[in-house]
């Protein structure tokens, strides 16, 4: 289960990767079952990129993958081409990563939009390593 306090210790890891690189994103943690549990819009961050963290980390507890991982599946001559429109649509790109409990449950969820690809996979890693199990 992901509590108040271990989504709020995701956005603040996210947060200070973000800063440290220099850029601002959208923080987005859900739970297992896809519902928001915590968002953050740093100061400055795009605002079409809210729904993009969002996107990105319900693909990642619907499909209990990494976002980027769901291409593999929808992209052409893959096995389900068009997936990404399915689920109110996917983000099939890098920045949303499934949270884990101790047993490899799925708990839920982090999204981040607002860099570039790399560097929201980069902050995303931040703030899962963050999550308490």
């Amino acid at each position: 289960m992901i509590t108040t306090q271990s989504a709020q210790a995701i956005i603040s890891a996210a947060e200070k990767r973000a800063a440290e690189i220099g850029i601002a994103v959208n923080v987005a943690v859900l739970d297992a079952g896809a519902h928001q549990k915590a968002f953050s819009r740093m100061d400055g961050a795009v605002l079409g990129a809210i729904d993009v963290a969002i996107s990105k980390a319900r693909t990642a507890v619907l499909f209990e993958i990494p976002s980027e991982a769901v291409w593999d599946y929808c992209k052409p001559g893959a096995p389900a081409p068009g997936l990404e429109r399915s689920n109110g649509g996917l983000a099939t790109f890098a920045g949303g990563l499934p949270l884990r409990d101790a047993s490899g449950a799925i708990v839920g969820a982090v999204g981040i939009s607002g860099g570039a690809v790399d560097q929201d996979r980069d902050i995303a890693a931040a703030a899962a390593a963050a999550f308490t199990r």
